[in-house]
């Protein structure tokens, strides 16, 4: 089990910066979930823990080791990515997809094993796609592909998974099948950090609650306590009511619509005027 420590985080895109001292820690057994608007960071954030974006400033640490310190092997071993638009070469199966996430385990003197078979097979059965096995990555929908990568991804077994928004193809029901999964997959000891356009869905399944804007860190920790109509309004300049979820508590937020209310009204007076 891992603990992601992260201090002081900047990074830039060309002259812009657009990461200003970001500093969190992630807890092993953890679901954090990035949340706010576009363009405030989150993606960038998440590069640069996966080692794809050279910080400016600041340390990634996983149990105290520099990812960036560390070999290619090595930081695969600890941390995988799913990111957003992943690409696979043309002709690609199901099943060599999701082979790929061993690799790591690989090496002169361990080739492909009944342990690699047992954990594909696993992450297989555990996104649905196991059925899918034979066929090419380009005949499948949207959502099967995306499922196909998670499935990748979880293959690795690293104790921290990043997740780049994995459910953004997926039809509701295949969402909360992903996002309970990941639950499963903290439960069972993985940190697990993923990036939600969905604050909903962020707000239910994240055990600690990351919100970004302008590439800072405006509030972190229980959706529950932290959720709030001026949390929405500093994130999306949005007008809401948070309500409480009657199943398990969780924060559910409702987007207040003035302009819509005040259209309303006017509708309702020239009604009024009409029937007088």
């Amino acid at each position: 089990m891992s603990r992601l420590t992260i201090q002081g985080l900047c990074a830039h895109h060309q002259q812009r910066q657009v990461l200003h001292q970001v500093s969190l820690q992630v807890l092993a057994g953890e679901v954090a979930v990035i949340v706010g608007p576009n363009g405030c960071g989150k993606s960038t954030l998440l590069r640069c823990i996966a080692r794809l974006h050279k910080p400016s400033q600041g340390s990634v640490q996983i149990d105290g080791q520099d990812v960036w310190q560390l070999r290619p092997k090595q930081a695969a071993q600890h941390l995988a990515l799913l990111p957003q638009s992943p690409q696979a070469p043309e002709g690609m199966t199901v099943s060599s997809l999701i082979r790929h996430g061993r690799h790591p385990h690989q090496g002169w003197f361990r080739q492909w094993s009944t342990d690699d078979e047992r954990a594909v097979r696993a992450v297989m059965q555990a996104t649905g796609v196991l059925e899918l096995a034979q066929r090419p990555l380009e005949a499948l929908s949207g959502g099967q592909r995306q499922r196909c990568w998670l499935a990748m991804a979880l293959a690795q077994e690293t104790p921290l998974l990043l997740l780049d928004e994995p459910t953004s193809m997926l039809d509701l029901g295949h969402q909360v099948e992903v996002l309970n999964l990941v639950k499963k997959l903290a439960a069972d000891g993985r940190s697990i950090i993923i990036v939600l356009h969905d604050l909903i869905a962020a707000a239910r399944h994240a055990d600690r609650l990351i919100a970004m804007r302008d590439g800072r860190i405006v509030a972190a920790g229980n959706p529950r306590d932290i959720v709030t109509p001026m949390l929405v309004k500093q994130l999306y300049d949005v007008e809401a009511d948070v309500l409480t979820a009657p199943s398990d508590g969780a924060p559910v937020v409702v987007p207040v619509s003035s302009r819509m209310q005040s259209g309303l009204g006017l509708a309702s007076s020239m009604v009024a005027d009409v029937c007088k």
